[in-house]
């Protein structure tokens, strides 16, 4: 699944494949795994030195700082019908993918000074994903500390409100990897 999703940054920052398309790649990746699981075959896992001691169960939010989130926000909204969950009104929207997941994009990108296109090359891109969230059952706050330190992960916790607990941590390529208490069941009932 790293793999996988490393291929659709790569190729999206290289400007091979619109944010459309990224996005809808990543949707289709987050899903055929549990539905893999639903059919009775299961996915390959990665060697880490001993199995997890808990399943993924949902992608709770993709991270996408942009230079205008409205005009983003917007554009989802409207091409992808995704649903505004909440807009700040100053710097940042959540959007509902579909019951999928969701997106949460906020301004934080410079917009690149102007130079000419040339025939045949896009714009380079303004808009950049910094993270993604998978959500995670069974939860327990200081097991899933306690496990991503016993992996030698360094756990930054990211705790938002009472209910969103989660950690970030860093996977070999870099990569922000957020790990959250959030689940299907749990986000529908706070929309």
């Amino acid at each position: 699944m790293k793999n996988v999703i490393s291929a659709l940054l790569k190729d999206f920052e290289d400007g091979k494949t619109s944010r459309r398309q990224l996005i809808q790649n990543l949707a289709m990746a987050a899903v055929a795994v549990p539905a893999a699981a639903m059919a009775g075959t299961k996915p390959t896992p990665v060697a880490s030195g001993g199995g997890a001691p808990w399943k993924t169960v949902w992608l709770d939010h993709i991270s996408y700082s942009v230079a205008d989130y409205k005009k983003s926000a917007d554009f989802y909204a409207d091409l992808m019908g995704w649903e505004v969950r909440n807009d700040n009104g100053t710097n940042q929207a959540s959007l509902n993918i579909n019951n999928i997941g969701g997106i949460i994009i906020r301004n934080g990108r410079q917009r690149p000074v102007t130079q000419p296109v040339r025939a045949g090359r896009r714009p380079a891109p303004t808009g950049v994903i910094n993270h993604i969230s998978w959500g995670i059952e069974p939860w327990d706050t200081e097991a899933v500390k306690a496990e991503l330190e016993g992996r030698g992960l360094n756990p930054r916790p990211d705790m938002v409100g009472e209910n969103f607990k989660s950690f970030h941590v860093r996977d070999p390529d870099g990569w922000d990897l957020q790990i959250s208490n959030k689940a299907k069941p749990t986000r529908q009932d706070e929309e």
